[in-house]
C-alpha cells in the first residue's frame, strides 16, 4: 500500500468518525446527560457545603462541552482506526475492504471498551472518591492496554495455528485464550467499588448502560462508514462494457466524416 492509498484511507477514517461522532452524540445528549443530570442532583442534595462554583455551566458541558468531545474523539479514533487497518488489510485474512473495516470496528470495541468497562465501568458524577481519581485511571488504562495487547497476540497466534488446525478452530482457539488471559488480568487487578450505599441502583444501571450504547453507536457506526469509503476507493466499480463502447468507438459524425 503506497503513501498516496494510507493518506487517503486516513482522510476517510478521519471523516467516517466525524460522522459516527455526531451519532454518538446524539446518542449521548438523549440517554447520557439527563443521567448526568441526576447524579449532579444527588451530589448537590448531599453536599455538606455550599455546592462549588461553576467555572462552565452545566448548560454549555452538556451542548457545546459535549459536542466537542464526543466530535474530538471521533477524529481521533478514526485517524488511529484507519492507520491499524493499513496495517490489517490483508493480514487477518482474505476479507474485503468493508469487511475488514467491520470486524476491526468490532474488535476495537470489545478489546478497547467492553473488556476495561466490564472491570472498571463508568460511572457517574458523585461516585467516586476525588482522591482516588489518578489510581482508578491508571487501572483503567492498564486493563485497557493489557486488553489491545492480547488482543493482538490472540489475532497472531490464531494467524500461526490456522495451518495446521484449520480457520474454524484456529479462531476458536485465539478466542479462548483471549477470554483466558483477560480473565487472569480480572482477577489479579484491584477492584474498585466507590459506589455510596444510598445511591441509586438503578441511575447507576441506567448510566452505564447509556455510556455502553454511546460507544456502541460510535464504533458501529465507524465500521459502517469507514467500510463503505475504503471499499470506494480499494475496490472502484468496473466501468461497463456499454459505457467502455462508448469512450472507445467514434461517435458516428466522427467516423462519416473520416470515411
Amino acid at each position: 500500500m503506497n503513501s498516496a492509498t494510507v493518506r487517503s484511507l486516513l482522510v476517510r477514517g478521519m471523516l467516517a468518525g466525524i460522522g459516527a461522532g455526531l451519532l454518538a452524540l446524539v446518542v449521548a445528549y438523549l440517554l447520557g446527560e439527563p443521567r448526568v443530570d441526576a447524579a449532579i442532583a444527588y451530589e448537590d442534595a448531599h453536599s455538606a457545603g455550599e455546592p462549588a462554583m461553576e467555572i462552565v455551566s452545566r448548560s454549555l458541558q452538556s451542548t457545546a462541552g459535549l459536542a466537542t468531545g464526543v466530535l474530538v474523539y471521533g477524529v481521533s479514533l478514526g485517524g488511529i482506526a484507519a492507520l491499524a487497518y493499513c496495517f490489517a488489510l490483508g493480514r487477518v485474512g482474505r476479507f474485503s475492504p468493508r469487511a475488514t473495516a467491520a470486524l476491526l470496528s468490532g474488535v476495537a470495541l470489545v478489546a478497547v471498551y467492553v473488556v476495561p468497562f466490564l472491570k472498571y465501568p463508568a460511572n457517574p458524577p458523585s461516585v467516586g472518591d476525588p482522591e482516588t481519581i489518578g489510581k482508578r485511571t491508571t487501572l483503567y488504562f492498564l486493563m485497557m492496554a493489557l486488553s489491545v495487547l492480547l488482543a493482538v497476540a490472540a489475532v497472531i497466534v490464531g494467524k500461526r495455528l490456522a495451518p495446521r488446525l484449520g480457520t474454524w478452530y484456529a479462531t476458536v482457539t485465539a478466542v479462548l485464550g483471549f477470554a483466558v488471559a483477560v480473565g487472569l488480568a480480572y482477577a489479579f487487578l484491584p477492584a474498585v467499588n466507590e459506589v455510596p450505599e444510598d445511591f441509586s441502583a438503578t441511575l447507576l444501571w441506567q448510566f452505564r448502560l447509556a455510556a455502553l450504547a454511546i460507544q456502541l453507536t460510535l464504533w458501529t457506526s465507524f465500521g459502517l462508514l469507514f467500510g463503505h469509503l475504503a471499499e470506494r476507493l480499494l475496490n472502484p466499480k468496473p466501468v461497463t462494457a456499454a459505457v467502455r463502447e462508448t469512450a472507445s468507438d467514434p461517435a458516428p459524425e466522427t467516423a462519416a466524416s473520416a470515411s
